[in-house]
């Protein structure tokens, strides 16, 4: 006869089983879907010897956008997309599309200020002022860091985890802006650029954007939108100095970073 001592044990056993389940099925969906930086692949040529790395920066996950998916960073108070607004809709064109603006982000490390041209870019400058007066962006995390290969810091993502997003997708704009690809199929992202991550496929930017701190070579795929400031790219820069948790040259950055506020403003 089993008492109810065992029974309880027996229970919590069950229940532990079932929690590591979920976190290992967590675990496997982040890694299939949301890896930030997919891949990196030395290519060693033959004259001399060089090695470049070939690259994806994915972001968004917009698959299920409605609902728990993509909600908005609960600890920093921001409020989650409206149902209309988190079920595939890219926001109404409010912006001056001959305009340039000014996305001011308040950073636990630093303000980094970034220009963007509306004539270049309008339906992803038109995204980022309509997230912003939402207060989407306020309290979240730049999730990501690379310090090998590439070289960007990465933000934008309200769960703080590389799987979130606004629940639409914007298409690619002003992707030959960087030139001609070479013949590795690559274009050169100047540091300063600030450009759209994305899954990998055509027009599937959402909110998550990337901050090249040092020139780096990418796949043209990449919406180049804006452009860091001195004193901004400085505090960026600061950040990939401390390095990577855990020594890598790819994950959280050791140096926290918090979007404490965005605000975009016409120029």
């Amino acid at each position: 006869m089993v008492t109810s001592d065992q029974r309880r044990r027996q229970l919590a056993r069950e229940k532990y089983a079932r929690q590591q389940q979920r976190r290992e099925e967590t675990r496997r969906r982040a890694k299939r879907r949301n890896t930030v930086v997919a891949a990196s692949l030395a290519v060693v040529l033959a004259a001399g010897g060089a090695v470049y790395a070939s690259v994806k920066l994915t972001g968004d996950d917009t698959q299920g956008n409605a609902g728990p998916e993509n909600p908005a960073s609960s600890s920093s108070g921001s409020p989650t997309p409206s149902a209309s607004e988190s079920a595939s809709t890219e926001p109404k064109m409010s912006v001056d599309a001959k305009a340039s603006y000014t996305m001011a982000l308040k950073t636990s490390e630093g303000d980094v200020t970034i220009t963007m041209d509306a004539a270049k870019t309008p339906r992803t400058v038109n995204s980022f002022s309509h997230l912003a007066a939402k207060k989407y962006f306020d309290g979240t995390k730049c999730h990501r860091l690379t310090t090998g290969g590439i070289f960007v810091l990465q933000c934008g993502d309200p769960k703080g985890d590389g799987t979130g997003g606004p629940g639409y997708t914007i298409p690619d704009e002003n992707l030959d802006a960087l030139g001609k690809a070479g013949a590795d199929g690559t274009v050169t992202y100047p540091a300063g650029t600030v450009a759209m991550a994305n899954t990998g496929q055509p027009g599937s930017g959402g909110s998550q954007f990337f901050l090249v701190y040092k020139d780096t070579k990418l796949a043209p795929g990449y919406t180049p939108f804006g452009k860091i400031d001195a004193a901004g790219l400085q505090v960026v820069e600061d950040v990939a100095a401390a390095g990577v948790e855990g020594g890598a040259a790819d994950g959280a950055p050791k140096k926290a970073v918090t979007i404490e506020k965005a605000t975009v403003t016409k120029k």
